[in-house]
C-alpha cells in the first residue's frame, strides 16, 4: 500500500471513530436524561394519585423500552460505522484507484 492510500485511509477512520464515538456517548446522555425525566414524572402521577400506580407502572415500563431502544439502535448504528464495512473506505479506494 502507498503512502496516500494509507492517508486517505486514515482521513477516513479517524473521523469515523469520532462520529462513533459522539453517536454512542451522545446516546447513552440522552437514554439518562429520558429515564430520569420518565422516573420523575413517573413519581409525581404516583404521588397525586396513588390509586394508578399499576397502569402509570405499565406505561412507564413501556415507555422505558422504548427510550431504551433509541439508545440500543444509536449504538448498534455507531459499532456497523466503525467496525463494519465502512462506505468511506470503499469509495475513496475506488477513487484512487483511476
Amino acid at each position: 500500500m502507498n503512502v496516500t492510500k494509507l492517508l486517505a485511509l486514515a482521513h477516513i477512520t479517524g473521523p469515523s471513530a469520532i462520529a462513533a464515538g459522539l453517536l454512542i456517548g451522545l446516546a447513552a446522555l440522552g437514554t439518562a436524561i429520558g429515564f430520569g425525566i420518565l422516573g420523575g414524572k413517573f413519581l409525581e402521577g404516583v404521588a397525586r394519585q396513588p390509586e394508578l400506580s399499576p397502569m402509570l407502572m405499565m406505561r412507564m415500563f413501556l415507555m422505558a423500552g422504548l427510550v431504551d431502544a433509541f439508545a440500543a439502535i444509536s449504538i448498534v448504528m455507531g459499532l456497523f460505522l466503525f467496525f463494519a464495512s465502512n462506505p468511506f473506505i470503499g469509495q475513496a479506494l475506488s477513487a484512487l484507484a483511476k
